[in-house]
C-alpha cells in the first residue's frame, strides 16, 4: 500500500492472479489512480487439458486462450469475486490496467508461466523492484509462508538488480523472452470484465480488513505426499523401496499378506514425488485395485499421507470432471500430485483409457493384487506411458496362466523384493499361529459322486490333459470344480466345525470361510443346501454365537458397519464369508479362522492365512482350523489319479503346518494319508 500510494506505474508478472487480491491494497490503488497511475499485468491463462491439446495440434493460440479466459468469467456467482472482477473491469475501462497472458512453449509442450516479479516507479523516476515466491492472491499476500526480495533502485547495492528485473519485465511485455509466448488479453474477455464493472458500480473493496474476513476460504498450495509424523518405515520397507528405485522404478514387491505392502508402496510414491519436485514436475499417481472396498481402503491410506485422491469407479460423470480438472492443474504447475484410485474394471473402461492415452505427465502405476491384471483385457489396458511401475502381490504368479504371468513381469518388471511368511513371522511383522488340520471322510453318497467325477477326470488325464493347467471353462475344468465342490461341501465338515466352535463359543474375532455355491449332487438331482446358510444356523441358532454373513452381495456400506462391529470386540463374534474376506480386506483383529472351503489355489489360502496373521493390539497369536475332505476308505478310485489329486491338499496343509507353532500336529495328522499314497517326501 505505501508503494501504491507513491507510485505512478506498477508492472507485475506473476503465475497466478486473483482479482480479490486488490482488496488488500484498495486504498493505495485509489491514490494511484487519482495520480493517473497505470498498471501492466502478465499472468498465466487457465488452460485445461483440452485447451493444451488443441494448441499442441495447431489450433489458433489466440482463439484457444480467448475461449479459456471467457470460460473462467462465466457462471461466477460469488459476490466477492464479482466485486473484484468489477474493479478490474473499471481499471481497464478507465485506461489504468492492461493485461497480457504468458505460457511456456517448448518441444511442442505447453507449460505454466511461473515467474513472479514486480516493479514500481514514481514520478521522479525512482523504482522499487521485487521478486519472490508469492502470487498476486490473498493467500500469497497474507496467509501463506512466502519470501520476497526487494531492491531499491536509488541505492548502489540494489540498483543494478532493480533495473535487471525491470528489463526482464519489458522483454516479457514485448514478447521477446525465449521459450515464452506472451499474448494480448482477449478482446472478448476484456469486454466482459468492463461489462461486469458497469454492472457493479457501487462495489468497493476499501479495506484490508474486509479481505481478511474471508481468510478461511483461501486455498493454499495442494499438499504433496508425505508420511504422517507417527509413521516411520520399517527396515524391510525401506529396503524394498530402495531396491525398487535401483531397478529404475520398476518391479514387484512380493510381500506376505499383512506385512504392509500398501504403506511400502506409498513410501515409494513419496520418494518419486520428491525426485520430481526437484525437477519441478508433477506426479500422476494411479493406484489400481480389484474391488471397490479396496479402493476405499486405499483412499484412507493416501489421505493419511496428506493427499486427497479421486476414486475412479461407478458413474464416470462423477469422476471424469475431477480427473480432467486436476490433470490440467498439474500440467500448468498448480498441483504437484494427482492421485487416482481406480477399480480394475473402471481403469480398463473406455472413459479412463481415453484420459490415460492423452497423458504426457510423469505417471506412476501401483497395482494392488497385481496378479488380477494378467487377463488379456486388463494387461492390454496397462499404460505404456507409465514411467514408474510397482506391482504388489503376495503371490505374483497367476495360477495356471503362464502367459498372463509372463506378460505381467514384462510390464512391471521382476520381483525386486521378497518377504516370505516365515521371515515376516520371525521378524515380528506377522503374529505366530497354531494350525489344526482336520481330515474329514466323505459319506457314502459323497464318495460315490466323488468316485464318478474322479473317473471322468482320469479319462481326461489319459487323453493328455493336465489338471495343473486346465482351462477353467474346459470339460476338465468343470469336473475339477465339481469335485472340489463335493469335498468343500462335505457333510462331515459341519460336525467337525461344531466341535471346534463349541470350544470357542465365548471367543471374539472369529472368521469362518465357507465353500462357494451349493452342495453338488448327481446329474439330474436338485442341488444340495448352501453351506453358508448351514453354518449360520449352526453358529447363531444352535451355539448362540453372534455371527453375521459377509458375502459378495453385502453392500459396501453394510460391509463397513460389519467390520466396525467385528473390530469392537463386544458386538459381533464371527463373520461367515463366502468368496469374500480374501484379497486386501484389513481385519487385523481376527484371531481364529475356520477354513471349510478346500480351494487348491495357493493364492486363496495364502490370502486367508494372511487375514489372520496381521498384528493388532493385544493379539500375540492366531489359531487356524483347516477341514480337509478325503474319500471313504476302500472307495474304488484309480490310485494314481487319486494320488495326483490329493497332492495339492497335502501340500496346502503342509505349507500351513510347517510355519506354525505346532508343526508336529500337522505331521501326525497327515502321516496316514501320506503313507497310504506314497507321499512321505512332501
Amino acid at each position: 500500500m505505501p508503494a501504491f500510494s507513491a507510485a505512478t506505474t506498477y508492472s507485475r508478472a506473476v503465475g497466478y492472479f486473483t482479482s480479490t487480491s486488490l482488496a488488500l491494497y484498495a486504498r493505495g490503488i485509489e491514490q494511484f489512480v487519482a495520480r493517473g497511475g497505470s498498471m501492466r499485468l502478465i499472468a498465466s491463462p487457465h488452460l485445461d487439458e483440452g485447451d493444451i491439446a488443441d494448441i499442441s495440434h495447431g489450433y489458433s493460440v489466440r482463439e484457444v486462450i480467448a475461449r479459456a479466459t471467457i470460460r473462467e468469467l462465466e457462471g461466477i456467482e460469488n459476490d466477492r469475486v464479482l466485486d473484484g472482477l468489477g474493479q478490474v473491469g473499471r481499471l481497464i475501462a478507465d485506461g489504468h490496467l492492461d493485461i497480457k497472458l504468458a505460457f511456456v512453449v517448448r518441444d511442442n509442450r505447453i507449460g505454466i508461466y511461473h515467474e513472479k516479479i514486480g516493479v514500481f516507479r514514481d514520478e521522479y523516476g525512482d523504482l522499487v523492484a521485487f521478486t519472490g515466491s508469492s502470487n498476486e492472491t490473498l493467500g500469497g499476500l497474507v496467509a501463506n509462508f512466502e519470501s520476497v526480495e526487494v531492491y531499491r533502485g536509488w541505492t548502489q547495492s540494489d540498483g543494478a538488480r532493480a533495473l535487471r528485473l525491470e528489463s526482464d519485465f519489458e522483454e516479457l511485455w514485448a514478447d521477446r523472452t525465449p521459450m515464452l509466448s506472451v499474448e494480448p488479453f482477449p478482446d472478448i474477455a476484456r469486454e466482459r470484465l468492463i461489462e461486469i464493472g458497469r454492472e457493479r458500480p457501487n462495489a468497493v473493496l476499501t479495506a484490508r480488513e474486509d479481505a481478511l474476513e474471508h481468510r478461511p476460504t483461501v486455498v493454499t498450495e495442494p499438499r504433496r505426499l508425505a508420511p504422517p509424523a507417527t509413521l516411520a518405515p520399517r527396515e524391510y520397507q525401506r529396503s524394498a523401496v530402495e531396491k525398487w528405485l535401483r531397478n529404475r522404478g520398476r518391479g514387484f514387491l512380493a510381500m506376505a499378506t499383512g506385512t504392509g505392502k500398501t504403506k511400502t508402496a506409498l513410501f515409494a510414491a513419496t520418494a518419486v514425488g520428491n525426485v520430481l519436485r526437484e525437477r519441478e514436475q508433477p506426479l500422476i499417481l494411479l493406484i489400481l485395485a480389484p474391488l471397490q472396498h479396496l479402493v476405499d481402503q486405499w483412499i484412507a491410506d493416501v489421505q493419511a499421507f496428506g493427499v486427497t485422491p479421486i476414486p475412479v469407479y461407478e458413474s464416470s460423470t462423477r469422476w471424469v470432471p475431477l480427473v480432467e480438472d486436476q490433470i490440467a492443474q498439474a500440467r500448468l504447475g498448480q498441483r504437484p500430485i494427482v492421485a487416482l484410485i481406480a477399480t480394475n474394471a473402471s481403469f480398463a473402461g473406455s472413459k479412463f483409457q481415453e484420459i490415460l492415452n492423452r497423458l504426457t505427465l510423469p505417471l506412476m502405476v501401483i497395482a494392488d493384487e497385481a496378479h488380477n491384471l494378467g487377463s488379456p483385457q486388463y494387461r492390454a489396458s496397462l499404460p505404456a506411458n507409465a514411467i514408474f511401475r510397482l506391482g504388489l502381490s503376495a503371490t505374483p504368479e497367476r495360477w495356471h496362466d503362464e502367459i498372463g504371468t509372463h506378460e505381467l513381469f514384462e510390464y512391471f518388471g521382476p520381483i525386486v523384493f521378497e518377504l516370505g511368511l516365515g521371515e515376516a513371522i520371525e521378524m515380528g511383522a506377522l503374529c505366530r499361529y497354531t494350525y489344526h488340520p482336520r481330515l474329514i471322510e466323505l459319506n457314502a453318497q459323497e464318495t460315490e459322486l466323488y468316485t464318478d467325477l474322479t473317473t471322468k477326470i482320469a479319462r481326461c488325464i489319459a487323453a493328455g490333459e493336465s489338471p495343473d493347467d486346465a482351462d477353467p471353462n474346459s470339460p476338465l475344468g468343470f469336473l475339477l470344480r465339481e469335485r472340489a465342490g463335493v469335498t468343500g461341501h462335505a457333510t462331515g465338515k459341519l460336525a467337525a466345525l461344531r466341535l471346534d466352535l463349541e470350544t470357542h463359543r465365548s471367543d471374539w474375532f472369529q472368521l469362518i470361510y465357507c465353500a462357494e455355491g451349493t452342495r453338488p449332487t448327481p446329474q439330474g438331482e436338485e442341488r444340495g443346501p448352501n453351506q453358508l446358510a448351514e453354518v449360520m444356523r449352526l453358529a447363531g441358532k444352535e451355539l448362540g454365537i453372534s455371527a453375521h454373513q459377509y458375502i459378495s452381495q453385502t453392500s459396501r456400506s453394510d460391509r463397513k458397519v460389519l467390520l466396525r462391529r467385528f473390530a469392537s470386540g463386544n458386538d459381533l463374534q464371527a463373520l461367515v464369508a463366502m468368496r469374500c474376506l480374501d484379497e486386501g480386506v484389513d481385519i487385523p483383529d481376527a484371531q481364529i479362522g475356520y477354513l471349510l472351503a478346500s480351494s487348491s489355489n495357493p493364492r486363496q489360502f495364502v490370502q486367508r492365512r494372511g487375514r489372520l496373521l496381521r498384528r493388532a493390539e493385544g493379539k500375540d497369536r492366531a489359531e487356524i482350523f483347516d477341514y480337509l475332505a478325503v474319500p471313504k476308505s476302500g472307495a474304488p478310485i484309480d490310485f494314481d489319479v487319486e494320488r495326483t489329486l490329493l497332492i495339492r491338499e497335502i501340500e496346502r496343509a503342509n505349507e500351513f503346518g510347517k510355519l506354525s507353532e505346532n508343526y508336529g500336529e500337522t505331521l501326525d495328522t497327515l502321516r496316514p494319508l501320506r503313507d497310504k499314497y506314497h507321499l512321505m517326501d512332501l
